[in-house]
């Protein structure tokens, strides 16, 4: 079977048995059940939103190639000043790596971070309204579309490429054949800021927003993002800056996705950042 074919069944059925598991016991069982006949409708008043997420989706997956090519022409050029703030922290971080842990981060950065993504649609899905669907909606289309604006206008190589000889890429060595998914959404030069974090962040202070009605899935967020934050750096992929900018564009993007949607006359809950 083609690696990439082999890894994208094994992610397809983690996250799925993933989400069952924790559908039933955070959303409910009967709210479960109704979430198909629910999701049409809140579908179709997100639709604009949903248009929106497509679009960029594509945008990033047609023109990521392009894209970088022009940041490597006219693109600012922040690898040397990434290093020179933050030095080796991201080799030091290595020093701590064992078996166990580059198991966990890895799994984590990989399946942990789509589970964590997409369970927010999920149980938003189950929720009467559809404000909050249309918030999570915006939101990551924001990350996505101001991350492919910044990764065009910064160019900048990870740790694992500039100290190849301290930085391992400890998710590799883990799974060689993940390379196979990730260099599909993925150019060497996707470094800042870190999506991986920013989303991640994003999907936790949605948690952190709707405590009151799925409070269970509150702690396993934050768990999963921070984990998710660390593992970008142990596994050598980002420096911390990246994770920094990422954090930053998580705060902004949930911030602005609560404006447009509550600007369109759709906020229904007493939720504000």
């Amino acid at each position: 079977m083609d690696p990439l074919v082999s890894v994208a069944l094994r992610l397809l059925v983690w996250v799925f048995a993933m989400l069952l598991v924790a559908g039933v016991a955070i959303i409910g069982p009967r709210q479960l059940y109704d979430v198909p006949k629910d999701l049409i409708r809140h579908l179709r008043d997100a639709r604009s939103y949903v248009a929106a997420l497509l679009l960029v989706l594509v945008a990033s997956a047609v023109g990521r190639g392009p894209l970088q090519s022009v940041s490597e022409l006219v693109g600012l050029q922040l690898t040397g000043f990434i290093y020179a703030v933050e030095g080796e922290f991201v080799a030091w971080l290595q020093t701590f790596a064992v078996p166990e842990l580059t198991l966990y981060f890895s799994w984590v950065y990989v399946y942990g971070y789509v589970f964590l993504l997409a369970f927010p649609f999920l149980a938003y899905a189950a929720l009467p309204s559809s404000t909050m669907l249309k918030r999570l909606i915006l939101a990551y289309t924001l990350n996505y579309a101001i991350g492919l604006l910044v990764y065009t206008l910064v160019f900048a190589h990870g740790p694992r490429n500039v100290m190849p000889e301290l930085v391992t890429s400890l998710l590799y060595t883990f799974d060689p054949h993940i390379q196979s998914l990730t260099g599909e959404v993925n150019e060497p030069t996707n470094v800042f800021p870190s999506l991986h974090t920013s989303l991640s962040v994003t999907a936790a202070v949605f948690a952190v927003l709707t405590r009151d009605r799925y409070r269970a899935w509150t702690p396993i967020a934050g768990v999963l993002a921070a984990s998710v934050v660390v593992s970008t750096m142990y596994l050598g992929i980002h420096w911390l800056l990246d994770v920094i900018g990422g954090i930053v564009l998580a705060f902004g993007c949930v911030y602005l996705s609560y404006r447009v949607v509550d600007a369109d006359g759709e906020s229904d809950d007493r939720h504000r950042l």
